[in-house]
């Protein structure tokens, strides 16, 4: 107990400092030219506009269907369909809360670094012909709705830890307020202006929003909800694993591409990224499995898709092929390792490794982003490699401020959702299932 009140006290120093650096580099910025020329006005361009439609859409999938397939056939036949149903409902409710007020407090104009204005409830003010600052040439109501697919797959990540034994009710009611006090400021930090956009942490697409902030949620949600009853995992459905996987991959160029908000050459370099990583890290996972246990399994392939996936995500429009190649080697081998080795070895009950891919691999790739990050890719990102050791320091503190804020804001909500409704099913429809004792269904009925 003492060494996690150390632990916590340091990271949270480590934070303030990176506040600390944010203002610092605040007040020395040089005073804009009184004279300075004003800036030509925004314009919607069509072609970007279709792309960010279609992006838009390939993120929606990566949920529903993708996670939610991917997720269910790896549970247990008994809890196939309620495994799905968390996906589902997550998309529900934040594709509710990010038009009610989601969206103005992460992109709305900042707040003390902290939150953004809620200027835009409801999206007042927001018409067909509205530009956002943040994406200048396509209307706001595709920006809007594209960043709403992001809130809702980062909330869904974190059921992978939770499933087969988590009250189906406790997870409507976590899915509400985690969004609201966990995923709505560390998005703004990072993506609205806050502090660690400030202070120039580099997050092309979702690393430390997505899955360091999931990673975290989901570790912390597990070692609250205690062990399952059979710890076995033999997937009920291998063939919708893969499925799942395919489309994850296939999405995920809308995850990445996209969020250059542009059809242009970016777009280009985090597609290519984006395949060239993934493609390693499934490599590299099954040579690294077929060493350790003697065989290459195909989960062991779709899972090192996925950590490759997540690697690259922070980094996918700031390096170049080459970075995107180590990117990925690291993120298959690192991530077998914390999922074949760590977890066993300190003993928590994470199902299905949200924390050990999107948390291990989600992390790697926000801190390599500071050693590889390429001027010539993106002026946005220079890299250790490129003259800027900084920007490591930033990577770091912008993990650890999410690891740490996630992880504590988690335990907190966990502790308030125990107490009104309580988090876990009884023993009795944990023997059942969670499909017919939280929902009165089968997914397999023959």
């Amino acid at each position: 107990m003492k060494a996690f009140v150390i632990i916590t006290v340091a990271l949270c120093l480590i934070s303030l400092t990176g506040l600390a650096l944010a203002e610092e580099n605040a007040l020395s910025t040089p005073p804009a030219p009184a004279a300075a020329a004003a800036p030509a006005p925004l314009k919607i361009d069509t072609g970007d506009t279709a792309w960010m439609i279609v992006a838009t859409a390939l993120v929606m999938l990566m949920t529903i269907p993708g996670l939610a397939l991917f997720y269910g056939g790896l549970s247990k036949r008994k809890d196939s369909l309620n495994t799905i149903a968390m996906s589902f409902v997550a998309f529900c409710i934040v594709s509710v809360l990010w038009i009610l007020y989601g969206y103005t407090f992460t992109f709305g104009e900042d707040l003390g670094g902290i939150i953004g204005k809620p200027t835009k409830l409801l999206l007042a003010g927001v018409g067909v012909n509205s530009i956002s600052d943040l994406a200048k040439t396509i209307p706001e109501y595709i920006f809007i709705v594209y960043q709403l697919t992001f809130a809702a797959i980062t909330v869904a990540l974190a059921s992978g830890a939770y499933i087969e034994r988590m009250k189906f009710s406790a997870w409507v009611l976590f899915s509400l307020l985690w969004m609201t006090f966990v995923y709505l400021p560390v998005a703004h930090w990072v993506w609205g202006g806050g502090f660690l956009a400030k202070l120039g942490a580099l997050d092309f697409a979702g690393g430390t929003v997505v899955h360091i902030n999931a990673g975290a949620a989901a570790l912390v949600g597990a070692l609250v909800l205690g062990k399952r009853r059979e710890r076995s995992l033999i997937p009920s459905n291998l063939t919708m694993v893969v499925t799942g996987a395919g489309l994850l991959w296939f999405g995920w160029f809308g995850f990445n591409a996209g969020s250059a908000l542009a059809a242009n050459g970016l777009a280009g370099a985090a597609f290519i990224n984006t395949n060239t990583a993934t493609a390693v890290a499934a490599m590299a996972w099954m040579a690294v499995e077929w060493i350790h246990a003697k065989k290459p399994t195909v989960l062991g392939l779709a899972s090192g898709a996925v950590a490759g996936l997540v690697a690259i995500t922070p980094a996918a429009g700031f390096v170049n092929v080459g970075g995107a190649l180590i990117i990925g080697l690291a993120a298959g081998v690192v991530s077998f390792l914390s999922v074949a080795v760590m977890k066993p070895k300190f003993g928590y009950d994470d199902t299905l490794d949200a924390f050990g891919i999107h948390g291990v691999a989600g992390t790697l790739g926000a801190l390599l982003t500071g050693i590889f990050a390429d001027p010539s890719i993106n002026e946005m990102g220079k890299g250790l490699l490129y003259g800027n050791p900084g920007q490591f320091l930033t990577q770091i503190i912008a993990a650890v401020v999410t690891l740490v804020y996630s992880g504590i804001a988690t335990y907190l909500l966990f502790l308030i959702i125990k107490a009104i409704a309580g988090v876990r099913v009884t023993t009795e429809e944990e023997i059942t299932g969670l499909d017919e004792s939280q929902h009165g269904e089968k997914a397999y009925n023959l």
